[in-house]
């Protein structure tokens, strides 16, 4: 670490397309200007990245929010800081041979846990179509999307929720797209930056430069007139050999409005994602109200 910078351990999952505006401001100099450097975490998974968090082998965290909520009900120490994405740019891929979300019935579905993010999602997703968990399908423990796809390729799963743009990597590659998560879920916070209440308390213009650079390059992500700074990092860290699709999947996840405006978690995606934690089980209907105590986002431009 350079000596005047002030380091970050920061860490995710995959840190794939939904950590687009975090290399964009590495790569444009965006942390160096608020004093910063980041140290990246790659963990593999989301409840790795919940948890190096909560043991204090990382700073800070962006991961899907559940794994915090229910520390903090518990009477943890995780809070929720910032939204990271508001949207599922996501599509059911499903084998050729399954042609709608009702043949899933009987069938396995990767997810990259059991109790944070893509395991949700689903179970609301087959609930429409009333497919129960677990009585009526098998979630199994396939990873992070790159991974997921790699299951589905082998036969180990029969489908598995894919962020653009593989979702449109496996249409060409003759897999069926059976269903949108964002037409069942329109606004989620699909991910927020984490960190621990005492680490964020004696760190707070640590937090507030870092909140503040990541602000910055959500503005630029979310400027197509920037695309010639953006897509060039979104394809390399999706799919840097077609080009073509990772200008599709920009395209569909930026019209989506996938990254807020300076990372607020707006009233209706935190509604929304306590609903699903309470109609998967993962949160008591009497605790609702204490959840949003996880909610420490005085960092947030607009609070």
């Amino acid at each position: 670490m350079t000596s005047d910078l002030t380091p970050v351990r920061f860490a995710g999952g995959a840190q794939g397309f939904n950590w687009l505006p975090v290399f964009v401001a590495d790569e444009l100099g965006l942390f160096r200007e608020h004093g910063l450097e980041i140290e990246y975490l790659r963990l593999g998974s989301v409840d790795k990245a919940t948890a190096a968090v909560r043991d204090g082998t990382a700073d800070l965290a962006i991961t899907p929010p559940e794994g915090a909520v229910a520390d903090h009900v518990a009477g943890g120490a995780l809070r929720i800081v910032a939204a990271n994405s508001l949207r599922l740019p996501m599509s059911l891929v499903a084998r050729p041979e399954v042609g709608s979300v009702a043949e899933l019935r009987g069938r396995r579905i990767g997810t990259s846990s059991l109790t944070e993010g893509t395991a949700l999602y689903m179970q609301i997703m087959l609930q429409r179509e009333g497919l129960s968990y677990p009585g009526d399908y098998e979630f199994v423990l396939a990873g992070v999307h790159t991974t997921r796809w790699a299951a589905l390729q082998k036969d180990e799963i029969d489908c598995a929720p894919q962020p653009a743009p593989w979702n449109f990597l496996a249409e060409r590659e003759g897999y069926r797209l059976i269903g949108e998560v964002n037409d069942a879920i329109p606004e989620v916070v699909f991910a927020a930056v984490i960190g621990r209440n005492d680490w964020t308390a004696r760190n707070r213009d640590t937090v507030e430069r870092l909140v503040a650079a990541l602000t910055e390059a959500h503005d630029i992500v979310n400027d197509p007139s920037q695309d010639g700074s953006t897509l060039p990092i979104y394809q390399r860290i999706t799919t840097p050999d077609a080009p073509d699709l990772a200008a599709q999947g920009l395209s569909y996840t930026r019209d989506m409005g996938m990254w807020p405006p300076g990372l607020v978690v707006s009233p209706k995606a935190w509604e929304a994602t306590v609903d699903l934690m309470v109609r998967a089980g993962l949160l008591d209907p009497e605790r609702v109200s204490d959840a949003a105590g996880v909610l420490d986002l005085g960092f947030v431009r607009g609070d």
